[in-house]
């Protein structure tokens, strides 16, 4: 057994300025990575660009990391931080800006790597430039990971790069989402949710890694009413009955009827931190992999995607494993696979898709080895057919 996560960590109100000398000792030349516009509302750009003003560190800023970044993104973004002489990379936001941060800081030190193999598995492992997180979503936990999904959308491929980037410093603070939209909280807090299930059912779980899931599904079962709560407000504020994608977090001014406050922004991050290191240990799963093709063929947000293939996974891994299914819904205070699925419907609602990408899904699913071979006690044919049937909403 092995628990790895090099990554220096700190969880706490106003961790930005509590760290700066940690923020400072990384590098004297940064460049800052980050979204449009939700870093700018929430104060986290402002936290750390008052950090470096101070410290005498020079920095430049790039703003234009999508959701879902993409390798066209990637490639513009290390392109400035090369002619700007940056030595670090700090990414603020959610997964997108933290894993296009982590991208980045690999073609930045590594200048014969076309940003378009950057799926293509290197001959060694490869250096990569210091990484900073600062997360201020709830769900991926990419801070306490060595993963980066990144897009090619030449070849309409979404998935990880094989290099293992994990951040030198993350400092992780719950104020930064008391700006972000609550169906944006909802559906990366549903990521986190699938990374410690997923986690758990899977082969390379074992007694010491459980540690970060169970205790991190702990605090999720904990927080769930909120979410729950905080979902049918965005729906009611949004005049939709399923959840809208809402990644731009800057506005939400319709939306503060929902149960959820300070202490709780500081539950959820801990929470996705927890579950960052959890799936650090043992990567993500089917749900995962299922995920991808929703997103890039229907631009489904990332934890919907994941989200609507969690609790027939659940069912599948409850025939095969069924002390760990018990033990899932046990922590998270559920009675069965029905209420799991049932509480899952209320945070992100159902997802239609016509027959001709279902089976385009499926067929791609099944000779996918790297995630179907995660699955303990083994997946057949059958099983994933089963997953997308009950899973999808065919039209």
């Amino acid at each position: 057994m092995q628990f790895y996560v090099p990554t220096d960590i700190y969880v706490e109100k106003d961790c930005v300025k509590n760290h700066a000398k940690e923020l400072l000792a990384v590098g004297k030349c940064a460049l800052i990575v980050t979204g449009h516009s939700s870093a700018k509302a929430n104060g986290s750009l402002n936290d750390v660009t008052e950090v470096l003003n101070a410290g005498g560190v020079a920095y430049q800023i790039f703003d234009e990391v999508e959701e879902n970044p993409s390798t066209d993104t990637v490639g513009k973004g290390v392109q400035i931080a090369r002619e700007f002489g940056a030595n670090f990379i700090i990414g603020i936001g959610g997964g997108s800006a933290i894993d296009a941060a982590k991208a980045m800081a690999i073609l930045l030190v590594n200048p014969s790597v076309n940003v378009d193999e950057l799926h293509k598995a290197p001959s060694h492992p490869l250096n990569h430039a210091p990484v900073v997180a600062v997360p201020t979503t709830c769900g991926t936990g990419s801070e306490a990971t060595p993963v980066a999904i990144i897009t090619n959308h030449k070849i309409n491929l979404k998935k990880s790069i094989p290099h293992r980037i994990f951040p030198v410093l993350a400092l992780v603070d719950g104020k930064y989402l008391a700006s972000a939209k609550k169906q944006l909280i909802v559906n990366t807090a549903v990521d986190a949710l699938a990374h410690m299930v997923e986690s758990i059912l899977n082969i390379h779980s074992n007694m010491l890694n459980r540690m970060c899931p169970e205790y991190g599904l702990k605090l999720w079962g904990e927080s769930k009413e909120a979410l729950i709560a905080a979902g049918n407000a965005a729906k009611n504020a949004s005049g939709n009955a399923a959840p809208i994608d809402t990644q731009d977090a800057a506005q939400n001014a319709s939306e503060n009827d929902a149960k959820i406050d300070a202490s709780l922004y500081e539950k959820l991050m801990y929470t996705s931190t927890i579950a960052g290191m959890s799936i650090a240990m043992t990567s993500t799963a089917v749900p995962h992999g299922m995920s991808y093709d929703l997103t890039l063929s229907k631009g489904t947000p990332h934890g919907p995607a994941v989200g609507y293939f969690l609790a027939a996974y659940v069912e599948i891994c409850q025939k095969k494993v069924p002390a760990d299914v018990e033990k899932v819904l046990s922590l998270l205070g559920l009675k069965n696979v029905e209420e799991f699925a049932a509480m899952l419907r209320k945070l992100i609602g159902t997802c239609t898709v016509t027959r001709e990408l279902r089976d385009k899904f499926a067929d791609a699913m099944k000779v996918n080895r790297s995630k179907l071979d995660l699955v303990p006690g083994g997946i057949t044919p059958e099983e994933v057919e089963y997953i997308y049937d009950k899973s999808l909403v065919v039209e």
